[in-house]
């Protein structure tokens, strides 16, 4: 609650502020008549927008889980930032194609003093609020304030833009507004396209931070019963609200009730420390007999010796049924997984004819 109401102050400042900047740069563009002043006018309307885009976006995302999205609705935040990169684009596109226009026209802009202290009170005004939604918005982990952020400090760069031109107009009568305009509008684009290409890799799905998945495992495979922790899958639901699954390796005669006991420690430790709904699922540690140990140091001897296997745990051998397992993590680099996975499973068959092997293709988010 408390990041939700911090989002929507910063939010509602950035519309004070900007809906400010609007009303003064119009009123100083159309005394000018200068292009560049109305179009810096159009891009802090988008960046209000924006704004406002991500009070919306932050209202639904903070709604209660229902029967139809019963984990929540915190994904609306990515949403949210794809939107406010769409009207970073459109604020480019205008303001090349009221450059071109101005070229074309061949404007002649008419500045005062007046003109050159509101457009310089505008872009130290545009630097603050950058500068402050992206500390808020990294503090609080929002995407759309952080892209809020990166869109009015390219308004202060669009800004003293026009300033530039507009005091070489003045002092020097020649006109560089529409090619600076241009100029402007072409990395402000750029830009739109780099915030777009990131929200969308999120609402794919990306990899946890390493950080992240990293500690996880530690505090996991941390508690005294546990071997080794493996196979960690998150699934991210909105900022801190993750639902996941991991293994852990535990010794081959702990009872149910110590299982349990086990699985609601880690379970409680991520959902307290991670955010986290943990699933906890357990393999057994083969450690009966001298025969399994060297089975088992075979088979990881066998796998590690394939370059492209970066992981091997969850060993298993059932004698009575014949059966050899072991879970395998194969770099996401190699291209053709499917056919390293079949080349492992025949090196473990050739080697022990007697048994059937088991082998699975695991993923894992702490390894790399």
């Amino acid at each position: 609650m408390n990041r939700d109401k911090e989002i929507l102050k910063t939010s509602a400042f950035g519309i004070a502020g900007n809906v400010l900047l609007v009303g003064f740069k119009v009123f100083v563009g159309i005394l000018a008549s200068s292009i560049s002043i109305i179009t810096d006018a159009v891009n802090n309307f988008t960046d209000a927008l924006s704004s406002l885009v991500t009070m919306i976006g932050t209202k639904l995302s903070g709604k209660s889980p229902d029967k139809k999205h019963p984990y929540g609705h915190g994904r609306v935040e990515f949403l949210t930032s794809t939107i406010i990169a769409f009207l970073i684009l459109v604020a480019g596109i205008t303001a090349i194609y009221e450059s071109v226009m101005s070229l074309i026209n061949k404007d002649a802009p008419s500045y005062s003093v007046y003109s050159f202290i509101i457009i310089a009170i505008a872009i130290i005004v545009k630097i603050g609020l950058g500068l402050y939604f992206k500390t808020v918005g990294k503090k609080v982990k929002s995407d759309a304030l952080s892209a809020s952020g990166i869109d009015a400090l390219l308004d202060s760069v669009l800004s003293l833009g026009t300033l530039v031109g507009a005091l070489i107009s003045y002092f020097f009568g020649v006109h560089l507004e529409g090619y600076i305009g241009i100029a402007i509008g072409l990395f402000i684009i750029k830009t739109g396209i780099d915030v777009l290409r990131e929200s969308i890799s999120k609402i794919i799905g990306e990899r946890a931070d390493k950080e992240f998945t990293d500690a996880m495992i530690r505090d996991i495979a941390s508690d005294e019963e546990v071997f080794g922790a493996y196979d960690l899958i998150l699934n991210n639901y909105g900022t801190d609200r993750n639902i996941g699954s991991v293994h852990v390796e535990v010794k081959d005669d702990i009872t149910a009730r110590e299982i349990q006991a086990l699985e609601r420690r880690i379970s409680y430790m991520c959902y307290e420390k991670y955010h986290t709904i943990m699933t906890v699922g357990v393999y057994a540690k083969n450690q009966e007999s001298e025969d399994d140990k060297k089975v088992k140091a075979r088979v990881m001897e066998l796998l590690s010796a394939i370059p492209e296997i970066i992981q091997v745990h969850g060993f298993y051998i059932d004698r009575e049924r014949k059966i050899i397992g072991a879970d395998i993590i194969i770099s996401f680099d190699v291209k053709n997984a499917d056919e390293i996975y079949a080349n492992a499973t025949n090196i473990l068959a050739k080697e022990f004819t007697d048994y059937t092997v088991q082998l699975i293709l695991d993923k894992d988010f702490s390894v790399s």
